[in-house]
């Protein structure tokens, strides 16, 4: 895909290294959004998603970066190696309830830092990847968590009249993943596991997830 030339970013991405913070990307980019992307090392033990940032990133040649805020607390198995990792799990077991991933405040804290960036830039929106998969079981997914926060940004920033974006919140996996691959989405270079290794354990809630999305999606996964 043809990359724009440079113009003042009009939007501020969330990108983890994801498949779905790619796919919220690679849709803002070509809904003709100007975005720079916002990419937070917190402290997780995959943080190999965030070399995959910096590829995606760069496949578009847009402004990237990469804000190093540690949480110390712990508080989650994505954070602290010593809480156990919810593994093989039933997809019923994964819609329900608020797994040992969430990590406390996450989106409040990232979602902030993008708004700092956002106000800094004058740029009105940010986008984030949360879809309805996330807001099952993570407090900080639902759609009425965006509109609450959305309001208070707009009621504490100097410049107001944000809007926070998350285009694929009603999607299911399988349709981000068949979405993605009509926008042409680096999918090989998005990375979903949990576990922090080399290559993807198959057996966290977000290989899981992946794994079937991909099968739904009737397409291969590149990374596997």
């Amino acid at each position: 895909m043809a990359s724009r030339s440079p113009l003042k970013p009009n939007a501020v991405i969330l990108l983890s290294g994801g498949l779905d913070s790619a796919t919220v990307l690679y849709w803002a980019y070509q809904n003709g959004y100007r975005p720079a992307c916002l990419t937070v090392q917190y402290g997780q033990i995959h943080a190999r998603e965030i070399q995959n940032a910096k590829k995606i990133a760069r496949s578009l040649k847009l402004p990237h970066e990469i804000c190093h805020v540690p949480m110390p607390w712990k508080g989650s198995a994505l954070l602290d190696r010593k809480i156990k990792m919810p593994r093989n799990r039933s997809f019923n077991a994964i819609g329900h309830g608020i797994p040992a991933t969430y990590v406390p405040a996450r989106n409040t804290i990232l979602l902030s830092l993008a708004l700092g960036w956002a106000e800094t830039l004058k740029a009105k929106t940010i986008f984030i990847g949360a879809h309805q998969l996330d807001y099952s079981g993570y407090p900080d997914c639902r759609p009425e968590y965006f509109q609450a926060l959305q309001r208070a940004f707009n009621k504490g920033t100097k410049m107001g009249r944000f809007k926070i974006v998350a285009p694929l919140l009603k999607k299911d996996k399988a349709q981000i993943i068949r979405l993605a691959h009509r926008l042409g989405v680096p999918l090989q270079w998005t990375w979903s596991c949990y576990s922090g290794g080399a290559q993807p354990c198959g057996t966290c809630d977000s290989c899981r997830l992946r794994q079937a999305g991909f099968e739904k999606a009737g397409l291969k996964d590149p990374v596997q």
